[in-house]
C-alpha cells in the first residue's frame, strides 16, 4: 500500500510539517536536473484521479489523533511528483479544511497555473510554495526540463491572475544551479517578475539532497550571495537563504518505524546521521534495521558532497 501521510519533517520554510503525498512516483510536469526524488518516469500535464479522497482523509485523521495539532505547523501537499496534477486537489483540501484549523501548504512548481481550475483548487490552502528557477525560457528548459507543450509565458500569466484572486500566502523558491541559472541576467528577470506579483517571502536555495543528475551542484558562494543582494533590492527584508539541512527531528506519525522511515525517503531524502536518530525515537537499532532495508533492496544509500543519504528504492 502506497503510503500517503508522512512526518512531520524539519521544514526550513514551514516549520513542523506534515507531509501529503497525494502523487504517485513520479508523474510531474518536469524532470528538474535537481530533483531529489530523482528523474520524472511519467511527464505528462494531464490532470487525473490517483487517490480516493476517502483514503487520504482515513490515513490522516489518526495521525492527527496521535500526534495532536499543537505539534503541527501546516499539513503540507508535496509529493513524488506535481501535487497539482491531482484532479481531487481543491477536494480534498476542502475536506481536510472541514476536520482540522491547522493551515494547509502546497509546494507546487507553478507550471499547471495556467490552468483556470488549478488557479482555483489552490485558493484552498493557506499557503502557496511556487517555484520559479527561470523566466528565461532557454534556461527555463534546461534546468526545469518541462513537459513538451507547456509554454513559460502562459505559465507567468497564470501566475499573475493566481495572485489576483488569493488572499492567503505566497512565497517563492529559486534553485540556483552552478553554471545554469546564476548568472546576474537571470537573477534580475527573476525577481523583477517576483517583485511584480508581491510575495511574502522569496527564498533562494541550493541542492543539499542527491539531485537527479550527478554533475549537479550548487553555484559558488560569491553568487549565492549576488543573488541574495539583486533580490533584496526590490524585495528587502522578505528575501532568505535557503543554504543549510533542514535538521534532525523528523517524527514517526504512525509509530510503525519502518513505513514510516520508507514513506518519509520516499519524498525526503534523509542523511545518514538523522536517519539514525530518526530510527533510535523508536527503540530500535538503527545499524539493524536500514541493513535489512539495504538488504531487501528497499532503500538505497547515496553520496552526495561528503555526506551520506537514504533515499527510497
Amino acid at each position: 500500500m502506497h503510503r500517503k501521510i508522512f512526518g512531520p519533517v524539519p521544514s526550513r520554510r514551514l516549520g513542523r510539517s506534515l507531509g501529503i503525498n497525494n502523487i504517485p512516483s513520479k508523474y510531474c510536469s518536469y524532470s528538474c536536473i535537481y530533483c531529489q526524488v530523482g528523474k520524472t518516469k511519467n511527464l505528462t500535464i494531464k490532470r487525473r484521479k490517483f487517490y480516493d479522497v476517502s483514503s487520504i482523509l482515513n490515513e490522516l485523521i489518526p495521525v492527527l489523533n496521535r500526534l495532536g495539532e499543537k505539534s503541527i505547523d501546516y499539513i503540507t501537499f508535496v509529493p513524488d511528483g506535481e501535487p497539482t496534477l491531482d484532479i481531487n486537489l481543491g477536494k480534498i483540501a476542502r475536506e481536510i479544511r472541514e476536520i482540522t484549523d491547522i493551515p494547509l501548504a502546497i509546494l507546487t512548481n507553478s507550471s499547471l497555473l495556467f490552468m483556470e481550475d488549478v488557479r482555483n483548487d489552490l485558493t484552498y490552502f493557506n499557503l502557496v510554495s511556487l517555484k520559479i528557477d527561470s523566466v528565461i525560457d532557454k534556461i527555463w528548459r534546461k534546468i526545469n526540463r518541462p513537459y513538451g507543450k507547456l509554454d513559460i509565458n502562459k505559465i507567468l500569466e497564470g501566475i499573475i491572475e493566481f495572485r489576483d484572486i488569493y488572499n492567503g500566502k505566497i512565497i517563492t523558491e529559486t534553485m540556483i544551479i552552478k553554471n545554469i541559472n546564476d548568472s546576474i541576467e537571470n537573477f534580475k528577470s527573476n525577481i523583477d517578475f517576483i517583485s511584480s506579483i508581491d510575495v511574502d517571502k522569496a527564498y533562494i536555495s541550493i541542492p543539499i539532497r542527491p539531485p537527479a543528475e550527478k554533475w549537479v551542484l550548487p553555484s559558488t558562494k560569491d553568487k549565492i550571495v549576488e543573488a541574495h543582494e539583486i533580490y533584496r533590492e526590490k524585495l528587502g527584508d522578505r528575501v532568505e537563504l535557503l543554504i543549510k539541512p533542514e535538521g534532525e527531528k523528523f517524527l514517526s506519525s504512525t509509530g510503525e518505524i519502518v513505513e514510516d522511515f520508507l514513506a518519509t525517503i520516499s519524498v525526503h531524502p534523509m542523511r545518514e546521521d538523522y536517519a539514525y536518530k530518526f530510527i533510535e525515537k523508536s527503540g530500535e537499532i538503527p545499524s539493524k534495521i536500514l541493513k535489512k532495508l539495504l538488504e531487501e533492496k528497499k532503500i538505497s544509500r547515496i553520496k552526495y558532497r561528503g555526506k551520506y543519504f537514504y533515499i527510497k528504492s
